[in-house]
């Protein structure tokens, strides 16, 4: 019998919520065809077992991407860079940050993310207003990573853009997306060469200390892999900020549970990972290097699959009750940040930077609550990942907890290569 094939991306749901179409299939017919805008078929698994089964087997592919007409929403194909190696490539070339996101070094960050998400916080409110977007989540996770790279903070605005047109799907132009990627590697790349002559204490330096001792990538790839993190480190996080204060406020009494008791807030990252479907367009498409079966369903050698983690993330099978946030599941395995070779390269700073944001909102602003109207409220379109573009919150006091009662007490727990 000749497999129906679905036309995906399924339609957008209301702002946050799953498509409906996801709960379907997985429930009865967890692998099925799908036909993208462009490029070739491929088979949508929606069960948590085979989208594990897909990120971390062998037998499933990310670099025969480069080489076939991959499943995809825009019209030229963007894949390449480090999201389209395998190992042992794949390990090699990302081994040149290997210290740079250890959980070790990441706490060091801590104190610095706290003195600026609460200088942010002190700002928004002395300036009347709160935007989670523009206000706080943006220049937050612009100027860690800023930092971290050793990026000049004032050239903010130019990596802003070249960030986001990483993620853009149709809104901008094929001509703008190629001229953005093309921009940042020229950056990136000068950048490299003035801290070879010129080291400081920042990632790109540490990069270039490990690639003279090694010899294990080249400065191409040197590029590609801080381009993979400025915009991995930044807009992905940027935007699921803001998601968790939408999903926080939405039921207040989420909010209200952090705020009183601060040490929830490292489980309620994880949950929340799990939670909020990110994801738009589904995750890059792997590809079968031999015959694989999944759910009772045959997959030929060369056939793409994708992996829909949003959906796999509130399987029953694994997660009781999956459509209730739960601050205190444990275990908790969600595929929020990836898994198996290609796992989040900066889950470590993501998870730092939303604990502290959380912690130093819920401490400082207990009131905080969503507009009575939608006006404040705007959402992103055409873009790989979802999520408010604007997130205009209230600030005028409402009962709650006193916020001088409260301590920060948390602790922590696809580039195309150059054009």
């Amino acid at each position: 019998m000749t497999a129906t094939v679905r036309a995906f991306p399924f339609p957008r749901a209301r702002r946050l919520d799953l498509e409906p179409e996801y709960r379907a299939l997985r429930e009865r017919e967890p692998v099925s065809r799908v036909a993208f805008p462009y490029g070739e078929q491929a088979w949508l698994v929606t069960r948590y077992a085979d989208v594990r089964t897909v990120l971390t087997d062998p037998r499933f592919s990310r670099a025969v991407s480069l080489e076939r007409d991959v499943p995809r929403v825009t019209e030229e194909n963007f894949s390449g860079g480090l999201v389209a190696m395998d190992p042992p490539e794949h390990t090699r070339v990302r081994s040149v940050c290997r210290h740079a996101f250890t959980a070790r070094t990441v706490a060091r960050l801590r104190q610095r993310a706290t003195t600026i998400a609460t200088d942010l916080v002190e700002t928004a409110r002395r300036e009347g207003g709160f935007d989670a977007v523009e206000d706080f989540a943006l220049p937050f996770t612009l100027k860690m990573i800023c930092e971290l790279l050793g990026v000049p903070y004032e050239d903010r605005d130019h990596f802003r853009y070249w960030a986001e047109a990483g993620l853009a799907t149709t809104s901008l132009t094929e001509d703008e997306r190629w001229r953005a990627t093309g921009n940042m590697w020229d950056y990136i790349a000068n950048l490299v060469a003035e801290r070879r002559a010129h080291p400081r204490d920042d990632l790109i330096s540490a990069m270039l200390a490990v690639q003279s001792e090694t010899g294990a990538v080249s400065d191409d790839e040197l590029v590609i892999v801080a381009m993979t993190i400025l915009v991995a480190g930044y807009e992905t996080t940027s935007t699921q900020l803001p998601n968790f204060l939408y999903v926080l406020l939405e039921d207040r009494a989420r909010f209200e549970t952090l705020v009183a008791d601060p040490g929830l807030i490292p489980g309620a990252v994880e949950e929340l990972m799990r939670y909020v479907p990110l994801e738009a367009n589904g995750t890059s498409p792997r590809y079968a290097l031999e015959d694989v079966t999944l759910s009772g369903v045959r997959i030929e050698a060369g056939e793409p699959v994708v992996p829909a983690s949003v959906i796999a993330n509130r399987d029953p099978e694994v997660f009781t009750d999956p459509d209730r946030l739960d601050f205190t599941r444990s275990p908790n395995p969600h595929l929020g940040f990836g898994l198996g070779a290609h796992f989040c390269l900066g889950a470590p700073l993501a998870r730092l930077e939303l604990q502290v944001a959380l912690d130093v909102v819920t401490t400082a602003v207990p009131e905080l609550r969503l507009p009575e109207d939608d006006d404040g409220i705007e959402w992103k379109e055409g873009m790989l990942v979802r999520g408010p573009s604007r997130l205009a919150l209230a600030v005028d006091s409402v009962d709650s907890v006193d916020p001088t009662a409260l301590a920060p007490t948390a602790s922590p727990r696809p580039q195309r290569s150059r054009p």
